[in-house]
C-alpha cells in the first residue's frame, strides 16, 4: 500500500504526520510551524485555483504549496480513529 501524502487528504478529514520527506532546513521550519510526526493535520481550505492550500497544525493555520505538502507522509489510518472534521 502507498502511504498517503498531506497533498491528497480531502478537506476537513484529519490525518496524521509520518514524517516529512523533505530537505533538512525546509524540514525543520515546517516542525517548527507544527508540523511535527504524530501530530493531527487538517486541510481547511484552498486559494481560488487550489494553491496553496491552508492546513491547521497544532492550533495554527498554515499555507503550503502542493509540491511540499506532497512531500508530507501521512500514518495509515487506524481502525475507527478516522473522523471527519466539521470546519
Amino acid at each position: 500500500m502507498t502511504p498517503q501524502t498531506l497533498a491528497h487528504l480531502p478537506q476537513g478529514e484529519a490525518g496524521v504526520l509520518d514524517r516529512l520527506d523533505l530537505p533538512e532546513d525546509i524540514a525543520r521550519r515546517l516542525m517548527e510551524l507544527g508540523f511535527l510526526p504524530g501530530h493531527v493535520i487538517v486541510p481547511a481550505r484552498s486559494a481560488p485555483g487550489g494553491e496553496p492550500r491552508v492546513y491547521r497544525v497544532d492550533g495554527s493555520e498554515v499555507a503550503l504549496r502542493r509540491e511540499t505538502a506532497a512531500r508530507l507522509i501521512l500514518r495509515p489510518p487506524s481502525k475507527g480513529a478516522a473522523k471527519t472534521h466539521k470546519l
